[in-house]
């Protein structure tokens, strides 16, 4: 049996290597070309310390210099000494780019692209390569934009089915990507991806999850929102959805479809524009209410620019709650 070892690294890359339940984590890495922190392989050196954000596994032989009792107990592992026993997400305190990997490329074609609003583009991509991608949801990868070297960074919006990929854009007029998607692409046109990266992701679920997702910035929500349907949860999820105008407000019926699929999910809406004719208007931070917050016993995932991030911040900071965790990506405009 083999289980998927997701390895985070300080860079932002993650590799994703496979596992056999007799093999220890360090071993599998090394068999896959995967270099981690390694010396002594006995447990008494230390070099090999990373830390398991997600999964179960068993430890061998291992001295208290190498690792505090203290240490494994947070979730610190030694690699040379741990099994895995489900897939696991693992933090390496290195760059890949040191345990010499590299970033994975993968060739796709366009499958569709189309212009959802002014302000957002849906893409997507489908190619044989693509059976082979992994990411966790929440991250990212950079898409060469055809005809040039430039490339630019997007969250999937969707986990990967049959081959395809698709990721949620923001319409920037007179940008690179954006004038290619709107002008010039059409099905069947190949596209490269490079990753997948980040450190934005989700996260095992061990407590209530808030989730606010400004513009574009819902990409990546939506593909944690499949894993979640897919795997359920006991805990509630509420997501915040804001937008700059009524025409922004993209994949509603995505969500009310996951409303449907997930008992614990609800979501709101929100439009800043004063002259809206939504319902619900103002900011994100307008609609976070105690409920939501669940007296910092919360996880808040947040997705949006840099004014949204500090904002949103500074409004939990007002209400002196500390979340359990808070984990964000900012992004702005490339031209």
């Amino acid at each position: 049996m083999t289980h998927q070892i997701a390895l985070q690294f300080e860079d932002g890359v993650t590799r994703f290597i496979d596992a056999k339940a007799t093999e220890t984590v360090a071993d599998a890495a090394y068999r896959q070309g995967v270099n981690l922190p390694l010396d002594c392989r006995d447990g008494a050196c230390g070099t090999c310390k990373c830390f398991a954000e997600s999964g179960r596994y068993e430890m061998g032989e291992y001295i208290d210099d190498a690792l505090s009792d203290s240490e494994a107990k947070q979730g610190f592992v030694l690699t040379c000494q741990m099994r895995a026993q489900s897939d696991c997400v693992v933090r390496v305190p290195a760059s890949s780019s040191v345990c010499r990997t590299q970033q994975a490329r993968f060739e796709a074609a366009i499958s569709r692209v189309e212009q959802l609003s002014p302000s957002t583009i849906s893409l997507s991509l489908r190619g044989e390569a693509l059976n082979k991608l992994a990411f966790l949801p929440g991250q990212y990868v950079n898409l060469q934009v055809p005809g040039s070297t430039a490339t630019r960074a997007y969250s999937f919006s969707s986990l990967p089915r049959d081959g395809e990929v698709s990721f949620l854009i923001r319409n920037v007029p007179g940008g690179l990507m954006s004038s290619f998607l709107t002008q010039l692409a059409k099905a069947g046109d190949a596209m490269t991806l490079t990753g997948p990266l980040g450190s934005f992701y989700l996260r095992d679920i061990k407590r209530p999850l808030l989730l606010l997702a400004g513009g574009t910035g819902l990409a990546p929500f939506t593909a944690m929102l499949e894993k979640v349907a897919e795997q359920g949860t006991s805990h509630p999820v509420h997501l915040i959805y804001g937008v700059t105008n009524d025409a922004d407000l993209v994949e509603m019926d995505k969500l009310e479809a996951f409303a449907a699929r997930i008992p614990q999910f609800t979501f709101t809406a929100c439009v800043a524009s004063e002259s809206s004719a939504w319902p619900k208007k103002g900011f994100v931070t307008q609609h976070l209410e105690p409920a939501h917050l669940h007296d910092g016993e919360v996880d808040v995932y947040l997705c949006g620019p840099p004014p949204m991030v500090e904002a949103v911040g500074q409004a939990i900071r007002e209400r002196g709650l500390q979340p359990a965790n808070f984990f964000y990506e900012k992004f702005a405009a490339s031209a």
